[in-house]
């Protein structure tokens, strides 16, 4: 995975930076984790030597970190669906506020009372107004100090709610996510994807399959930070007939992705992106777009398109390298520039209305 927080130069404090945004990839819109090809055969073995200084000698990679063994077994957590945290999800509003735009159900955050649209203030005494949500998000989770941010720790949140501020002390628990979430309203299909966790591409496909033949389908991927890059391309799969998704090196060495026969090529579809729209979910977008399967609506999308790969070292630490880049079905990279959306709806416009009106238009000419 990767880590989009540069000007971190210490050890440390990359570290924490990097724990941060790779949790908030679960959390909230606009985090950051990265692309992975599929881990499931565990991390490639380095030469010897310790994850930090290997992370220093690749100081010109961004995206680098480095991880102890008990850290790296969170991320793997991760990966498979599973994060320590209160079971709240953030937003920040256009005014720079942090709302809380989700709790999930049985979560501690629900016990402790606190519901969609509350504001929160602080986290621990400290302000969150003109916060990024990574930041709130990484607070939340303790990820800043991870080895006292376990199941069981609390944090203490600043809430308000309709002019009645109060301080709650919610505990944080290992909870389990479901990176795919799908509603059905006015004959539209919405499919959110959060993350591309382990098994997201099978929900995907799932709930595509699942669909009213005569609703079109919003393929929501706003804020979701990325994942595995196999699990991006096992999502296109679901609307694509085969073909090329993807191609990506590691250490030169080319590699391609490929959609799985048999996708729906028919139904209306658009792909709602923001700029928290990163890595394996831009790698999602650009396959889509480039083949003229949907038509892509919102802001540009974050922009990272690198492949990192875990490195295990002799004492189980881990160092986590950009090992290449990949590319969409024309040829185009996503570095720094991003996906610009087929149509761009303009700050503080409403993206899903627009993304809403071009599905139905989408209906009609079909």
């Amino acid at each position: 995975m990767s880590r989009p927080c540069p000007g971190t130069s210490d050890r440390p404090g990359r570290r924490g930076a990097a724990l941060a945004c790779l949790f908030a990839g679960i959390l909230a819109a606009g985090a950051a984790t990265g692309a992975w090809p599929d881990p499931a055969g565990g991390a490639e073995t380095a030469d010897p030597t310790d994850a930090g200084e290997l992370v220093g000698e690749r100081a010109g990679d961004r995206w680098a970190a480095a991880y102890s063994a008990e850290e790296y077994a969170e991320v793997r957590r991760t990966l498979e669906g599973e994060y320590v945290g209160t079971g709240i999800s953030v937003v920040r509003t256009s005014g720079g506020r942090i709302e809380v735009s989700e709790v999930h159900a049985g979560s501690p955050a629900e016990a402790a009372g606190i519901r969609p649209g509350d504001r929160l203030l602080t986290i621990d005494g400290a302000a969150l107004d003109g916060e990024a949500v990574t930041d709130a998000v990484g607070r939340l989770r303790g990820s800043d100090e991870p080895e006292r941010a376990g199941p069981g720790s609390t944090v203490l949140l600043g809430v308000e709610r309709e002019g009645r501020r109060w301080e709650a002390e919610v505990e944080r628990a290992r909870l389990a996510v479901d990176p795919v979430t799908v509603a059905r309203d006015e004959g539209v299909t919405r499919i959110h994807v959060s993350s591309f966790t382990r098994g997201s591409a099978d929900l995907v496909r799932a709930a595509a399959a699942s669909a009213p033949e005569e609703d079109g389908i919003l393929l929501d991927l706003r804020g979701n930070a990325g994942g595995l890059i196999d699990e991006a391309a096992g999502a296109a799969s679901a609307f694509l007939d085969g073909g090329l998704v993807a191609t990506y090196d590691v250490r030169g060495d080319q590699r391609a992705l490929h959609a799985e026969p048999g996708g729906d090529t028919d139904t209306p579809l658009v792909v709602l992106v923001d700029g928290g729209t990163m890595s394996s979910a831009e790698l999602l977008t650009g396959a889509l777009q480039d083949r003229n399967r949907a038509v892509v609506v919102g802001s540009r999308t974050f922009g990272k398109g690198t492949v990192q790969m875990p490195s295990e070292q002799p004492d189980g630490s881990v160092a986590e390298l950009t090992v290449g880049h990949y590319a969409t079905p024309r040829g185009r990279t996503v570095d720094d520039d991003g996906i610009l959306p087929d149509l761009v709806v303009p700050p503080g416009g409403d993206a899903e209305a627009e993304a809403r009106t071009v599905l139905g238009g989408l209906a009609e000419s079909g």
